[in-house]
């Protein structure tokens, strides 16, 4: 995902700024698609409703990323995204992303590169919605710092990620914190031994 990150800045003049509180929404699941939007600075939370109305994230979006590309000429969007904190977002129509693309031809490989990461995020995501609850741990723990540099993130809301409960978030975590796989830090989880969460991630009856 690195290299997908700061690539839309060259277009921002395009774009519309709006600041958001945190726990605003910025688009809804379902809703027809208005464009796509860019964050400057903040965190975008995608949350995915299922059909018996379980909600889950799905991804943490961090600045310099487009998100809700999904949303385009009228399509309804996929997922929600939901502000985690103060957020700048830039917003772009359909007509925008029109101009931005004729008058710079590379902007539409940057966009479809980002769509087609997320929708493989999305995949990943359903490949692993049978799995045991720590292997996907695990997994999602690997992504978010693979993504993000860090795990930011508390157990509640990393409890939404697996579709669990925080309490058996929890009792993973502590072993993993007994074990000296991770460590804790204010809201942050610190991966201290990668190869044996990888192993964790690939196979669950590994550690």
């Amino acid at each position: 995902m690195h290299f997908l990150r700061y690539q839309w800045e060259p277009y921002l003049s395009y774009g519309q700024l709006f600041e958001f509180e945190k726990n605003k929404v910025v688009y809804h699941q379902g809703e027809a698609g208005r464009g796509i939007y860019y964050l400057k600075n903040g965190e975008i939370k995608v949350t995915l409703l299922s059909d018996k109305g379980d909600e889950r994230i799905i991804n943490m979006v961090p600045p310099g990323m487009l998100f809700g590309e999904h949303g385009i000429h009228g399509e309804p969007y996929l997922t929600s995204g939901t502000t985690t904190c103060p957020s700048l977002v830039y917003y772009f129509s359909d007509d925008v992303i029109a101009t931005i693309c004729r008058k710079h031809p590379e902007a539409a490989g940057i966009y479809t590169d980002s769509l087609i990461y997320k929708f493989r995020t999305l995949a990943e995501i359903i490949a692993h919605l049978d799995s045991p609850v720590e292997q996907q741990m695990a997994f999602y723990l690997l992504k978010l710092v693979q993504e993000n540099g860090n795990a930011s993130m508390n157990q509640t809301a990393f409890a939404k990620y697996i579709g669990t409960s925080r309490i058996t978030v929890n009792k993973i975590i502590q072993k993993w914190k007994q074990k000296g796989y991770i460590e804790l830090h204010k809201r942050e989880i610190i991966i201290m031994n990668f190869d044996k969460i990888r192993a964790i991630a690939s196979n669950p009856h590994m550690d």
